[in-house]
């Protein structure tokens, strides 16, 4: 979604509310399909300050993430208090500042930013998740496999051999 922010940049005494419920599908960061299981509440002020325009507001959904121990997906709510800064004029020194070209501000390229910011690094669907048999494949949260757990360093294969034998 895009907004028009150009009066915010002529007249500085004036503030721009935006309340509103995003329906997006799903973005692709980090070499997987992040879906939304529920639409982005925004609650945004946009307000003038010097040459800038301070963005301050949250941002609330629920993601569906993939587990990285057993594949399963499972949703993952986000709450964030944003605080941009926005500027028309492009400024090398301060990466923190968007960059606003023609007077329009493009509010899913600050959701998914803000939202890739907040996904945690290892993606578990709970604390006790067993994941996968290494085996087998089969999930360890729904059932017992029934795999011969024998990991043995080839190098030592030969050793074990020997005990083996009476």
């Amino acid at each position: 979604m895009v907004i028009d922010v150009s009066e915010l940049f002529s007249n500085k005494k004036m503030r721009k509310k935006i309340q509103l419920d995003l329906e997006k599908d799903e973005f692709f960061y980090d070499n997987e399909f992040i879906q939304f299981s529920k639409p982005v509440k925004l609650d945004l002020i946009l307000k003038p300050s010097g040459d800038e325009v301070d963005l301050i507001g949250s941002m609330e959904t629920e993601l569906l993430l993939t587990c990285s121990r057993c594949l399963e997906v499972f949703p993952h709510s986000i709450n964030i208090q944003l605080n941009e800064k926005m500027s028309k004029t492009l400024k090398s020194e301060d990466e923190d500042i968007i960059f606003i070209n023609d007077d329009r501000l493009d509010l899913d390229e600050i959701i998914e930013n803000n939202i890739i910011s907040m996904l945690p690094i290892k993606r578990i669907c709970n604390k006790d998740c067993k994941g996968l048999c290494q085996h087998c494949g089969i999930n360890l949260n729904q059932s017992a496999c029934k795999c011969a757990i024998d990991d043995v360093d080839p190098r030592l294969a030969k050793l074990k051999e020997v005990f083996l034998t009476d």
